[in-house]
């Protein structure tokens, strides 16, 4: 099938903005809790009416420090209850949200404040402060610059007191649909940032649709709440939390994506956003458990593994048998309950977005009770074009478009995309919104993909990223990446092999997991730079390499790899904030390694 489409669902009016719903709810359901905050360690109910008041007063405070319409605002924070107060602020202002990732350098924070041309900059800490001010050395006009941890919200509040509510409301009401509502700079793997300018229409359409169509029955289930942990400045999070706050679903923050198990366990979310990596860390870290205990554990968790896969196969091709289904209620009680509870207990479906999330895992989390939907799209799409359905979910794809969404595949095996959700253009950049879009309006992903018969999407790889040995055979380093990555004892993989007699992989180890097997082996004060080239360690991910062979033909196989004494992190510049590989800045930095692999 070369193009799919499905009709519209909710036509979302021109007058819309994404303030609306937090007023009207304030107005008609005051005391309905919307969002969740954590004090402390205390989880603290935030009414419609409160969480109303809050935005309204912040935005008042903009708009008496001259935040005019179509103004640009910076936000520079970790996903917290403040961010959704401020998103949600700068919009009833008539204002357009700049997000920044928290962790980023002072000359990104440069590039994007600068080429946006911002107002205002909220940030979140005196570190971020200093970092802001390094950006603003050497610029001409100096934007006002609030922190929150010194207590923006209030000086905010106190500083609008006087702005009349007629004001704030003839501000917010003037922005529409066709309105600027924010910018958003791809954190990119390589070059400048660009950034994508989204609509009010743009983040409504796709919220209304995606919540009213294929992802209904998530957000009908009673006493539906959500824990938020991804990166707010995430094209992938910021839609998701609009989703929330309009279909009535109970939001909490958390900002701390690497210790989120306690938060889980004591917010109990019925629903759960993710990207791959937080997926495989779960399961890795299961694993890891069964292992160091060794014995019965280790034999009981692979078979419960393997009764997992088994009972998703089965419901997927037309319901599970009987047996099958009493030796899943079995591992239901020794294993699956156990990782449920984990996550407090009441979640039961989770959406993976961001990069694949792979077959094995969506098999294995929907027979273990947490349905994870897999979707796809970019933050030029405003996050989503497609997304699995509960119901019918076909675990190996990326789902159908949702509604209001067309997907055409060029020739050469390019997704396009055409709808209402597809982004106005690069801010300041007319040469690349002409690239990206044709005359006939469709959108040029990068990415390579395939239709089946019942216009679901497969991903199969970057255009970009397409590896042409030196004998011509095309390879798409995905599929083997993720199958490599697949073990709980590796991080990140990177196949290579561009111009090369032969496919190879970079390898990194995974810390949290390499630890356990330490402790497993009689190893503890073992170094990453002795482990590295441990005969167990190679032979563990050989056999990771081995098996990602078996998906592709010879001329494609991994031939070698190295595993690096480094892992790859945001921190280290190898990894964007969304935890995709920066393949150029890899290839830079391990040139050496990669020379000596091919000898």
């Amino acid at each position: 099938m070369r193009e799919y489409s499905v009709p519209v669902l909710v036509d979302v009016p021109a007058s819309a903005n994404c303030a609306d719903t937090v007023f009207t709810r304030g107005e008609q359901e005051p005391d309905a809790v919307m969002i969740s905050r954590k004090i402390g360690e205390v989880w603290t109910d935030v009414t419609a009416a409160q969480f109303r008041d809050q935005v309204a007063a912040t935005a008042k405070g903009l708009i008496e420090a001259g935040i005019e319409p179509g103004d640009r605002v910076a936000l520079m924070s970790r996903t917290r209850y403040e961010w959704t107060v401020l998103d949600y602020a700068i919009w009833a202002a008539g204002g357009v949200g700049v997000p920044i990732y928290e962790t980023s350098s002072a000359d990104q924070v440069e590039w994007i404040l600068s080429d946006s041309g911002v107002k205002g900059v909220i940030v979140e800490s005196a570190a971020h402060e200093e970092t802001v001010a390094r950006a603003l050395a050497e610029a001409d006009a100096k934007p006002k610059v609030w922190c929150v941890d010194s207590g923006a919200l209030g000086e905010l509040s106190a500083a609008g007191a006087d702005i009349p509510e007629e004001t704030l409301k003839e501000r917010r009401l003037d922005r529409g649909g066709h309105d600027l509502a924010t910018i958003i700079y791809t954190s990119g793997t390589t070059g400048r940032p660009k950034g994508c300018r989204l609509t009010h229409d743009n983040l409504l359409f796709t919220a209304r649709n995606v919540a009213n169509g294929p992802l209904e029955a998530l957000f009908e289930v009673e006493g539906r709440a959500a824990l938020l942990f991804l990166p707010l400045a995430h094209s992938f999070a910021r839609i998701i939390q609009i989703v929330l706050i309009e279909t009535g679903t109970v939001l909490a923050h958390t900002p701390n994506m690497k210790n989120i198990a306690p938060d889980l366990q004591a917010f109990k979310p019925t629903f759960l956003l993710g990207v791959p990596r937080v997926f495989e860390k779960v399961y890795n870290a299961a694993e890891q458990k069964a292992l160091a205990g060794g014995g019965l554990k280790a034999k009981i968790f692979k078979r419960a593994v393997e009764v997992a896969v088994e009972w998703s196969r089965e419901e997927g091709s037309g319901g599970a048998g009987l047996a099958t289904n009493l030796r899943r209620g079995l591992f239901d009680k020794l294993v699956y309950g156990k990782l449920r509870a984990a996550t407090g207990g009441r979640l039961n479906a989770a959406v993976s977005g961001g990069s694949a999330l792979g077959e094995r895992l969506g098999l294995f989390f929907k027979g273990a009770g947490i349905e994870v939907f897999e979707g796809w799209g970019l933050t030029e799409t405003s996050a989503p074009s497609t997304v699995n359905i509960p119901g019918a979910n076909k675990i190996g794809t990326v789902g159908k478009p949702f509604p209001g969404v067309s997907l055409r595949i060029a020739d050469d095996g390019e997704i396009l995309v055409k709808g209402r959700h597809i982004f106005a253009g690069y801010w300041n950049n007319e040469k690349a919104t002409a690239e990206a879009i044709d005359a006939e309006g469709w959108f040029h992903t990068g990415d390579v993909g395939e239709l089946d018969k019942d216009g679901y999407l497969r991903i199969t790889g970057r255009k970009k990223e397409l590896i042409v040995t030196a004998a011509g055979k095309n390879v798409a380093p995905g599929p083997l990446e993720d199958r490599i990555r697949a073990n709980p004892l590796v991080s990140q993989a990177l196949v290579i092999g561009d111009n090369r007699p032969f496919v190879a992989a970079l390898v990194t180890l995974d810390a949290d997991a390499l630890e356990q097997w330490k402790t497993a082996n009689g190893r503890s004060g073992a170094s990453l730079e002795e482990l590295r080239t441990d005969p167990a360690i190679v032979a563990a991910v050989q056999s990771a390499v081995d098996e990602a062979n078996t998906l592709v033909s010879k001329a494609e196989q991994v031939k070698k790899f190295v595993i690096l004494p480094t892992d790859w992190t945001e921190e280290s510049k190898h990894l964007t904030p969304s935890m995709k590989v920066k393949r150029g800045m890899v290839l830079r930095d391990f040139a050496k390694e990669i020379d000596e692999l091919y000898g």
